[in-house]
C-alpha cells in the first residue's frame, strides 16, 4: 500500500515509517501539519492515510480537521486518525464521513497486529473504531437502551471491523447466533432491510446518535 502520514512527533513518525516499510508498504510522504498533509494526499493519492488528531500550530484539532477536508476533496479517501485522547465530537464527525475511516488511540498503535489489521481494513473501505473510543461515545450519549449486553458486545466488534465469523469466534458462539444478534441490532436501530456492508457503519452511527 502507498501511505501518507501526518505526525509531528519525529520519534513516532519514524517508528511508523520503519514498521510500515518492514511490512512491504510504501510511505509516500510524512508531513507535520494539516495543510501539508492535504497537499501530500492530493499529490500522491495514497491507498490509506494516517493522521494524528493534534498537529501544529495549536495542537488541538488540526489533524482531524485536515482528515475531514481530505475526505471532502477526495471522496472515499481512506483515513486512519489516531490520538492520545478521545475527541468526542470529531470522532462522531469522522464516522459520519462514511466508510473507509478509523479512529484509534495511540496505545493501540503499539499493538502492531491490531494496528496493521485496522490499517488494511480501512484501506479496503472498512470502518474501525477503538473499543475505548466507542465505549466513551456510547456512555456519553446513552443511545439505545433496548440493546442487550450481548448485542452491545457484537456492535462493538462490528465497529472494530470484525466479520461475522470472527465475532462468533471471539465470543465463542455460532455464526448463526451472531447473525441473529446483528439482525436484532439492525431492527432495534430501524435500519433498512437491504444487506449492505455500509449498514454496519450506519448501525454504529445510529447507536451513537440516538
Amino acid at each position: 500500500m502507498r501511505i501518507v502520514i501526518a505526525e509531528d512527533n519525529v520519534v513516532l513518525a519514524q517508528g511508523l515509517v520503519l514498521l510500515l516499510r518492514a511490512e512491504g508498504h510504501e510511505v509516500a510522504a510524512v508531513t507535520t501539519d494539516g495543510d501539508s498533509f492535504v497537499d501530500a494526499v492530493l499529490e500522491h493519492r495514497p491507498d490509506v492515510t494516517i493522521v494524528d488528531v493534534r498537529l501544529p500550530p495549536t495542537f488541538r484539532h488540526e489533524g482531524i480537521r485536515a482528515a475531514l477536508r481530505v475526505r471532502s476533496l477526495v471522496p472515499g479517501q481512506p483515513v486512519l486518525v489516531f490520538s492520545q485522547y478521545v475527541e468526542h465530537s470529531y470522532a462522531r464527525d469522522l464516522l459520519r464521513a462514511g466508510a473507509g475511516v478509523g479512529y484509534l488511540l495511540k496505545d493501540r498503535v503499539a499493538r502492531v497486529e491490531d494496528f496493521l489489521r485496522a490499517l488494511h481494513h480501512i484501506a479496503e473501505g472498512g470502518t474501525v473504531m477503538d473499543p475505548e473510543v466507542l465505549d466513551q461515545l456510547i456512555t456519553r450519549h446513552d443511545p439505545v437502551a433496548t440493546l442487550t449486553a450481548r448485542e452491545r458486545e457484537v456492535l462493538e466488534l462490528m465497529a472494530q471491523g470484525y466479520a461475522n465469523s470472527e465475532i462468533a469466534r471471539l465470543l465463542t458462539v455460532t455464526d448463526r447466533a451472531i447473525h441473529k444478534h446483528i439482525g436484532n441490532i439492525f431492527t432495534k436501530l430501524d435500519l433498512p432491510a437491504e444487506d449492505t456492508g455500509h449498514r454496519r457503519v450506519l448501525a454504529v452511527l445510529a447507536y451513537l446518535s440516538r
